[in-house]
């Protein structure tokens, strides 16, 4: 029988269905009446084949258009189609896609999301861009993953590399990049409204017009999301609901011949329950403008500015006002037929101010600070198109430590038309932050707890990498990426006067080697049926220094599953239907007490009328909740939250 509490929620959820149901009928006839503009119908978006997929440009390893069955690199790509079919309805939700992605969720709005390790709440060595500009936090060197939103239809593609790309993208490029980049304004013409409803997602719902007007287009957007709570593991109420909303525009045209400009920005608000205190306040604004120029067929540059604001107001712990200031320059050139080379300049100064409580500090509460950095990097034919050579370097200079040098060099040998072999050696930093130097966390007067370290040093890896990237025939391809990495310097918890039990002092106190493999392929077991498959292995041995007290040897810095598996199948029947699937697998984390866990995403979509898209998503259906990060303690104390399984339907109307 149904619980009583099952029960409540199944009637709950009643009015929304029936509203939901209506708002289908009532578009459905309305379309009928509605002659489609030059928009695209989600079921005639381009289904791209193995071939066409291995030739998808990508800019993220190079700085330069390249194609991917050519990288040099570890790198995957989510297409707009991959997250269409997903039913994913956020980022973190979206970045799933990337076998090479370590990705948990932790509660209704934070996720745990790395490359080869070191995966925690506050992973602080994986870089996040989203056009262009980093989003990462100088607090602590990660992501607020609830602050970042896009409306998912305008996404063009997310380019996921794991490994280092320090040498082009600078300090905390350490173990991956992520490049999330939308669609150009010409490219979203016409009228989307999208309407979701369910259990966990309650409701979310988007609006995006474009057009053109003279020489630019343009177009604007706007969404919210209204999410649920998670639960405990008793099944208590998590209390941690949360609601966005966000909106924005771009505008991209042809000033001249040679001259193109793209502006664009975002604004956003956000309000998260947190048992006992006031709801946590997240807002923000953007702006990015970015001019590029053609010299000539081999030679370009552009220069991109933004302006990034945050706030972020937690009652009872701190409260964190940011601003950004970024200035980058780029410059490609040609040097001889042998020669492809790319080289820039960047700057960028943040502005940050704490609101201090007798539960966390930051001293000084406020600071400016600026980094600066050049790079170089050169192509080089040293076989006509059968083995190339990439040698590069960025220096950088940050405000803690002074001068980093990041080289890298990476060999890529064509075997034929669709096989490439590469390796790769690279030296990247993780650049200290503020929670690094200057955190400061009370315990009852006059104790100290836990305090930063002015003299904290950068951490820091060289890599080493070795891959093939293969097209077996023209229904399968497949990549094997094989690392093994060396970290030095790594963040550790110091005792200040040992045996003492506290307090204690971040310092650079640990050493670590990890190694591993990532393999994924791509299946068209016929045109109307696709499947992709990922598995990574990864193991990892972290150990003090000579000298350290550190006897927790990293278990706070790195929560990894040794193995995790994804299989996805994308299916097309009847007419205009679809089915797809994900069922992913989890090892268990060991330090965190964690026992492993499979989960399955299922999606059935119907379009009944031209431009007009239905969809029904089941998310983590083999459990009724589970958990994906976090320790426990015991069933009844544990603040460990575990994802529930749920339903949501949703419609995509064009016009």
């Amino acid at each position: 029988m149904l619980s009583v509490r099952r029960l409540d929620r199944i009637r709950a959820l009643i009015p929304r269905i029936t509203t939901f149901i209506g708002l289908l009928l009532a578009l459905g006839m309305f379309q009928e009446s509605v002659q489609a503009r030059e928009a695209t119908s989600p079921s005639s978006l381009k289904k791209l084949s193995i071939e066409e997929l291995l030739d998808v440009e990508i800019t993220s390893v190079s700085k330069r258009p390249e194609r991917l069955s050519a990288a040099a690199s570890a790198i995957q790509v989510i297409t707009q189609e991959d997250i269409r079919r997903s039913g994913a309805t956020s980022l973190p939700q979206a970045l799933r896609l990337a076998s090479n992605l370590e990705v948990a969720q932790i509660d209704s709005r934070q996720w745990a999301i790395s490359a080869r390790g070191f995966a925690n709440t506050t992973a602080n060595k994986l870089l996040v861009l989203i056009d262009g500009r980093t989003v990462y936090t100088p607090l602590y060197a990660g992501v607020f993953w609830d602050a970042q939103d896009v409306l998912l239809e305008d996404v063009d593609r997310i380019e996921v590399i794991s490994g280092p790309g320090a040498t082009l993208w600078g300090a905390n490029a350490v173990n991956g990049v992520i490049n999330i980049t939308t669609k150009r304004a010409g490219d979203t013409p016409g009228a989307l409204v999208t309407a979701l409803g369910g259990d966990q997602l309650h409701s979310s719902g988007g609006l995006r017009y474009g057009g053109t007007q003279s020489n630019f287009q343009y177009r604007v957007y706007g969404k919210y999301s209204d999410w649920n709570h998670t639960v405990l593991p008793n099944g208590a109420n998590a209390e941690d609901a949360w609601h966005m909303a966000q909106g924005g525009f771009r505008l991209d045209g042809e000033v001249s011949s040679r001259d193109a400009l793209t502006v664009q920005g975002d604004l956003y608000q956000g309000r998260i329950a947190q048992p006992m205190f006031n709801d946590i306040s997240i807002s923000g604004a953007n702006l990015i403008g970015r001019w590029m120029r053609t010299v000539s067929a081999t030679s370009g540059i552009q220069l991109q500015f933004y302006a990034d604001r945050t706030h972020r107001r937690i009652p009872g712990t701190f409260g964190e006002d940011l601003a950004t200031y970024d200035v980058d320059f780029q410059h490609r050139l040609s040097g001889g037929a042998a020669h492809d080379i790319v080289w820039g300049l960047s700057y960028r100064v943040t502005d940050d101010s704490i609101e201090n409580t007798p539960v966390l500090a930051f001293l000084p509460a406020h600071i400016t600070r600026q980094w600066f950095g050049t790079f170089a990097q050169d192509e080089i034919a040293l076989i006509g198109d059968l083995l190339h050579a990439t040698l590069g370097a960025k220096l950088e200079h940050n405000p803690y430590t002074g001068f980093e040098f990041e080289p890298s060099i990476r060999l890529s040998w064509r075997i034929g038309e669709r096989n490439t072999l590469w390796s790769a050696a690279s030296r990247a930093v993780r650049s200290p932050s503020r929670v690094d130097g200057e955190l400061y966390a009370p315990g009852s007067p006059p104790f100290t707890l836990l305090q930063g370290n002015p003299n904290f040093r950068p951490e820091k890896l060289v890599a080493y990498e070795l891959g093939y990237r293969v097209q077996v025939h023209q229904q399968l391809s497949a990549s094997l990426s094989t690392f093994y990495d060396d970290y030095s310097d790594l963040r550790s918890t110091e005792l200040v006067n040992p045996p003492a039990p506290f307090p204690f002092y971040l310092g650079n106190g640990l050493i670590a080697r990890s190694y591993g493999a990532e393999l994924a392929a791509d299946y068209a077991m016929m045109p109307a049926w696709h499947l992709h498959a990922g598995y990574t292995e990864l193991r990892s041995h972290l150990e003090r220094r000579h000298g350290g007290t550190d006897t927790a040897l990293g278990s706070g810095e790195a929560h990894d599953p040794e193995h995790f598996f994804s299989l996805r199948s994308s299916f097309e029947f009847l007419d205009h239907c679809e089915f797809d699937a994900m069922f992913r697998h989890v090892d268990r984390i060991a330090n965190q007490d964690l026992p492993s866990y499979g989960e399955l995403d299922l999606r059935l979509a119907w379009q009944p009328v031209t431009n007009l898209e239905l969809a029904v998503v089941g998310e983590n259906l083999l459990h009724a909740q589970h958990a994906e990060f976090g320790a426990v303690t015991n069933s009844l104390s544990s603040t460990r939250k575990e994802i529930e399984r749920s339903v949501y339907g949703k419609v995509s109307w064009r016009f």
